[in-house]
């Protein structure tokens, strides 16, 4: 039996992923669960699927699991905070990481997967975005395994080569094209992007996700987090990955040869794919996931991305180009820009300024200590929730356009 930890086991990907363990038993044992502070769906988690432990991030909620547990006939260790967390990503029983906690509090609990040496699913994107020299150097010097979740990434990995780590240049890759939907916003006019609510933005025509990573997918910072990702992942520059519309989001990504050939990986829009590859890998086995209609597709679109509608995919790509702890203070002021657009407090273009302020005040450096890297993140977070104020305020003051638009006011 393969064994497996999955952290964010509440989330849209820890989700998927039981309903892709659920088709498999027979092969994988579900070792250790963990979740933020969703008490009542992890107790519906541990009874269905009885983990030897189970985190919860958030101190108070782990306690609330211990007392609601010790009133039934499961035996479960309940752990809490960020150590709990480190300890079920390298637990000797655990061959298998699904690693999907959003944000930056997934780093820590990636990279001790990749101490202990494990098959690390990656689906948080800031082990790459924020230290992704220090994570890949971990990965190798291990013997972990890193195999991407992300259907772009998984779709780009399926495409190539297996000897890829050596340079895409050296096995006849011209270059990665990455694609994007382009969001719920793709031909929307620019003149009422400024009004568009929360709920307009996390509404995405293609996917199911969570709140954060919607919004993220609705200004394309997400398509900008996984050039960066893609650069760490497959060993190659910016100028080397190009962004590419594809409102059907049927091909997940493709890879150009020097000889001529585009290979493409293309599937339905169901992460139970890319899940079920990486759990899989090298083999295949079913996902759940229904079989891609070609005859009711009926055509594939493509687009050049507008950088004026999408600002973030111009911030992000700047960051790339940067290098450093240029990357983290993007991750780190969007983090805080969509918190404070999802709580209503800005606007939705106003995202894309509270990172660019933010980089421009925050200088770069080398990142190679995660000591630098954290230090960075809480001085980019600083800086971004004080421009988030500043914003607010006028917000509040009448001071911005179309006040009778998506945000409350």
């Amino acid at each position: 039996m393969i064994g497996v930890s999955i952290l964010g086991a509440t989330g849209s990907i820890g989700t998927s992923t039981l309903q892709v363990l659920a088709l498999h038993q027979e092969r994988y044992q579900v070792v250790a669960l963990s979740a933020n502070r969703d008490v009542e769906a992890m107790l519906s988690l541990c009874k269905e699927w009885q983990p030897a432990y189970a985190v919860m991030a958030d101190e108070v909620a782990a306690e609330q699991l211990r007392k609601l547990l010790s009133d039934t006939d499961i035996k479960i260790k309940v752990l809490g905070g960020i150590k709990g967390l480190d300890i079920i990503a390298a637990l000797p029983e655990v061959d298998y990481v699904m690693a999907a906690i959003v944000g930056a509090a997934g780093l820590q609990s990636a990279r001790a997967a990749a101490k202990a040496g494990k098959r690390i699913l990656l689906a948080n994107k800031e082990a790459l975005v924020m230290s992704g020299q220090l994570f890949m150097d971990e990965v190798r010097d291990n013997g972990a395994q890193l195999l991407p979740i992300d259907s772009e990434h998984n779709a780009i990995f399926q495409c190539l080569p297996q000897d890829y780590e050596k340079g895409l240049s050296k096995v006849g890759v011209r270059r990665v094209l990455l694609t994007a939907s382009g969001g719920p916003f793709r031909t929307m006019p620019l003149n009422e992007l400024e009004a568009v609510s929360p709920e307009q933005a996390c509404a995405h025509p293609n996917w199911s996700m969570g709140r954060k990573i919607s919004v993220d997918s609705a200004t394309m910072i997400n398509k900008g987090l996984e050039l960066i990702e893609a650069c760490w992942l497959f060993n190659t520059r910016p100028e080397n990955v190009e962004v590419v519309l594809h409102p059907q989001s049927i091909i997940h990504s493709m890879v150009d040869y020097d000889d001529g050939s585009v290979l493409a990986q293309l599937g339905c829009a169901d992460m139970r794919v890319p899940i079920a590859h990486a759990m899989a890998w090298p083999e295949r086995m079913t996902s759940g996931a229904a079989a891609l209609d070609l005859f009711d597709i009926a055509r594939l679109d493509f687009e050049k991305p507008d950088l004026d509608r999408f600002p973030c995919l111009r911030l992000a790509y700047r960051a790339a180009e940067t290098g450093g702890t240029a990357a983290t203070v993007l991750n780190a002021a969007n983090e805080v820009a969509v918190e404070a657009f999802l709580a209503k407090r800005i606007r939705f273009t106003a995202i894309a300024e509270v990172i660019e302020k933010t980089q421009n005040e925050i200088p770069q450096q080398p990142a190679d200590s995660m000591e630098i890297i954290m230090s960075v993140d809480a001085a980019s977070r600083q800086v971004a929730t004080r421009y988030v104020d500043d914003l607010s305020n006028d917000l509040i003051n009448g001071k911005s356009n179309n006040m009778s638009g998506g945000l409350d006011s």
